[in-house]
């Protein structure tokens, strides 16, 4: 039986999934909304990638956890690598394309870049305050447009004559939008221009200061909206490249890492069946008085963190 690598990544809005094998060939893959619960969110995602998995022909023997709830899922899935996003994002992009210099990623509600040299991360910067640059930004101004945001990029595309947009803020680009609206701006030049606006935002926020060196790989959900990739493009006068597997590169990437580990465990999708909470505990063992983390399957303690010396290791 040949052996399998299961790599998830919880954000949140979405989570992801990739299943490979030893050739970092996708064997199963899924994306799902989070909707504010992690927990439940990887119980759906490990059932729908078991319909998709060959078990007759493979058994995985090491999982990876990544994403904001990183430690969370680590703990419910046993996994033998967690890391964080950048580190996740960067290994699978390089796996796939060595020559990479600039990695672009947005997705639901953060965003980041990652720059590389020689196949190695050597900056990064993440912008998590404003949503202006984000998803959840273009999914908002779809539904004021009163249009699917999965065709904000065919309407962009067709624009001519792009609105300027204020790419400030989201308050800001709401208010110059509705504006724009009223003043009778045709819908798909409206369009156009909140896809330049992302662009612009991201670029003073969280590409601010980074020198963007091509090849250049864009990835995260808002990769899959052609209105951006191209006004990326326009604004960058450089080819952006879209992997199609890009929205799930941060699950590749901690699956690649889990296949590297050392760690061996096997993984059966028994999760789904499982029922798992989390509780808070305060230490006060000493004067930082953390605050400790739980994670309980039934009622056995599986995994805790926030304890900042040996003393948090025995709250629960």
């Amino acid at each position: 039986m040949e052996h399998a690598y299961l790599g998830i990544d919880v954000g949140s809005i979405s989570t992801k999934g990739a299943i490979i094998d030893e050739n970092n060939q996708l064997l199963a893959s899924q994306y799902i909304w989070t909707q504010g619960d992690p927990i439940g969110a990887v119980k759906e995602l490990t059932g729908l990638l078991e319909k998709q998995f060959d078990r007759e022909h493979y058994k995985i023997v090491a999982t990876g956890a990544t994403g904001s709830a990183r430690k969370l899922v680590g703990a419910i899935i046993g996994a033998t690598m967690i890391k964080n996003e950048i580190t996740a994002h960067a290994v699978g992009t390089t796996t796939f394309y060595p020559d990479v210099r600039t990695i672009l990623e947005i997705g639901g509600q953060d965003s980041k870049i990652i720059l590389v040299e020689n196949g190695v991360a050597v900056d990064y910067a993440m912008n998590t305050l404003c949503a202006a640059g984000t998803g959840a930004f273009l999914s908002s101004q779809a539904k004021r447009l009163g249009i699917e945001v999965e065709d904000i990029g065919e309407y962009a595309l067709r624009s001519t004559h792009p609105t300027q947009i204020a790419a400030r803020c989201t308050v800001f680009a709401e208010s110059d939008l509705v504006h724009k609206i009223q003043m009778g701006h045709p819908r798909e030049d409206i369009i156009a221009g909140v896809c330049n606006a992302v662009v612009a935002n991201y670029l003073n926020n969280v590409g601010k200061g980074k020198k963007i060196i091509s090849p250049v790989v864009f990835q995260g959900g808002v990769s899959k909206n052609k209105g951006v990739v191209a006004a990326f493009e326009d604004t960058l006068g450089c080819q952006v490249i879209v992997d199609p597997n890009g929205h799930l590169m941060g699950a590749l990437g901690v699956a690649i890492l889990a296949k590297k580990g050392s760690v061996r465990r096997d993984f059966d999708f028994s999760v789904e069946n499982m029922e798992f909470h989390t509780r808070e505990a305060g230490c006060g063992g000493c004067s930082n008085n953390c605050e400790i983390i739980c994670v309980y399957r039934g009622d056995e303690l599986i995994d805790s963190w926030g304890n900042r010396c040996e003393r948090g290791a025995r709250v629960h």
